[in-house]
């Protein structure tokens, strides 16, 4: 039985380079989105970007959808005083060829991060708690947790050991990934392991960061994480189709997920794998106009005051080239916002304010091409097009 890398299951897209065949890509035409666009303000009507520029985008998208062997695309630009641009091309499903379709839900990995630490920068706002309090004060039994910080821990700082990169954590998921594991079992499987660096040190991805943030979240404010961000996140967003499951539900319409994060390498159909185990860190399901909306409230802080922004937009270096990260947000070429990765599925979610410009990603693989997410390509070549003074470099995925 083949052990899987350390790194390879980290939900925000922490994804060890892992070239094997590709996923059986069947043909399908581009599709244009249908249904109206629940958000059309600001000024972005339909196929407003030009013919020209459509075309380019149909391009890119086709060449590096060919070249990274992803089964289905979903893409959404909106830009302000210049249009938008929505398709859906590829299949959902590789075994029907059935179409991709841009109503479809996707889990969105984590992007899941974005939610959970602006439901913990809703608490600081209200007093409830601060950022530089440490975490032992909320949670008992962390290695080092008088001088783990709920700042150290959301800018990705803290040094505890990633759960994920744990190899029986790993073992435990792939055997069956129809397991429902707790907060407190993920992070046992960290909390076997020394800390990595001091607090503050460094840059370190950790999704035992935010299950502790979670934790901090439903212990201030008496309620159940999932409910807390429906009711104070995602209802004042006015977000409809964006949920945190507590089991492996998924709503229909969507695409399969295919993944090579397997105990035998071989690729397979992830599509109802139970995301418990990335809970606070990546178990989110959205789609493509909730998250259109997302980009915008996360980056510019509608939900937080000016104070709180201010602060989760101080990113720092990552040590990936043109990535910083802030308070669970990250900034590439300008960008602001998130990307997500979980077995199966890829997602991108960012806002460039210098331009007011949207761009959205939804793909069904998280398969690797030379060490590259497929989501990364993607947004790299989309972004070349339509702002080529600020191209998305990359999130936080060690290359």
């Amino acid at each position: 039985m083949r052990r899987i890398p350390a790194r390879r299951l980290f939900a925000a897209a922490l994804l060890v380079a892992s070239v094997l065949a590709p996923v059986a890509v069947a043909p399908a035409p581009v599709v244009q989105a249908v249904g109206v666009d629940r958000h059309e303000e600001e000024n972005c009507p339909p196929g407003g970007l030009g013919p020209e520029v459509s075309a380019r985008l149909d391009k890119a998208i086709a060449d590096v959808r060919k070249q990274a062997g992803i089964p289905g695309v979903v893409v959404g630009v909106w830009m302000p005083g210049k249009g938008s641009y929505v398709r859906a091309t590829g299949v959902a499903d590789t075994a029907t060829g059935e179409p991709m379709s841009a109503d479809s839900y996707i889990r969105i990995g984590s992007e899941t991060k974005t939610f959970t630490v602006t439901a913990l920068l809703e608490l600081v706002d209200e007093g409830r708690i601060a950022l530089d309090d440490p975490i032992s004060a909320y949670v008992p039994g962390v290695r080092n947790g008088k001088r783990i910080t709920l700042r150290h821990l959301a800018e990705m700082r803290s040094g505890l050991f990633p759960y994920t990169a744990d190899a029986d954590f790993q073992h435990d998921l792939l055997s069956d990934p129809q397991r429902y594991f707790t907060p407190k079992e993920l992070l046992a499987y960290g909390m076997k392991h020394k800390n990595t660096f001091k607090p503050g040190a460094t840059f370190q991805y950790s999704n035992s960061n935010l299950i502790l943030l979670g934790l901090v979240v439903e212990k201030m404010s008496g309620h159940r994480l999932d409910d807390f961000i429906h009711h104070r996140v995602l209802r004042p967003s006015h977000l409809r189709h964006t949920q945190l499951p507590t089991g492996p539900e998924f709503p229909r319409p969507h695409s399969h997920g295919y993944t090579d994060q397997t105990l035998s390498g071989k690729v397979e159909d992830s599509t109802n794998w139970n995301p418990s185990w990335a809970w606070a860190a990546g178990g989110m399901i959205s789609d493509l106009h909730d998250l259109r909306r997302w980009a915008k409230i996360v980056a510019t802080g509608e939900l937080l005051s000016p104070e709180t922004q201010a602060q989760r937009l101080k990113t720092l270096p990552t040590g990936f080239p043109g990535t910083s990260y802030g308070l669970g947000i990250f900034e590439t070429g300008g960008w602001i916002g998130h990307n997500g990765s979980l077995p199966g599925y890829e997602t991108v979610t960012v806002y460039l304010p210098s331009q007011k410009a949207t761009l959205v990603i939804m793909i069904n693989t998280d398969i690797r091409r030379g060490g590259q997410e497929p989501s990364t390509l993607l947004a790299r070549a989309i972004t070349q097009i339509i702002t080529p003074d600020n191209v998305y470099d990359g999130g936080v995925a060690p290359r």
